[in-house]
């Protein structure tokens, strides 16, 4: 079982969780991802669009991505899985903390989805529309599945 990882960015996504933004993302996950099976954590209050996998990357079992949409396109797409490892795509403000991050859009690499200002890269996603921005996290996700490697998380163009 994968468990929920506790690690808590410094920096918060702004405004409410966007209820209509989840429901999209999930509707298009369920079409376009076999591997996947998405679900609200509260249908009609959510904070939290859970996307159970039944592999993971590399050597992993089974994964998860929880993903955050709020009112303001604020996003969190966090990958974890049953070996421990976690990276994530996510576009809020940041404080330009980061210092290989110009803008908002930014890419935590794997193994620990750290936010330590050195590793934290710009993300090679840089849509801002949910539709655009699941499209690119799914595909990202299924090269890396199929290569059987971490490394093309965040090396496609924009958009991926």
């Amino acid at each position: 079982m994968v468990t929920r990882d506790e690690t808590d960015e410094s920096h918060s996504l702004r405004g409410p969780i966007d209820r209509p933004a989840l429901l999209t993302i999930r509707d298009i996950i369920e079409r376009e991802e076999p591997l996947a099976a998405p679900s609200l954590d509260d249908y009609l209050n959510p904070t939290l669009l859970e996307v159970l996998l039944d592999d993971g990357l590399c050597c992993a079992e089974s994964a998860r991505i929880d993903v955050q949409w709020t009112t303001q396109a604020d996003y969190k797409f966090h990958y974890t899985d049953a070996d421990g490892v976690n990276f994530r795509w996510g576009n809020h403000p940041h404080d330009g903390d980061y210092i290989h991050v110009p803008g908002r859009e930014h890419y935590h690499p794997p193994p620990d989805a750290t936010s330590d200002p050195d590793d934290v890269e710009e993300s090679c996603i840089k849509q801002s529309v949910e539709v655009l921005v699941t499209h690119a996290v799914l595909k990202l996700w299924r090269v890396a599945y199929n290569a059987d490697s971490y490394d093309p998380l965040n090396a496609a163009s924009n958009p991926p």
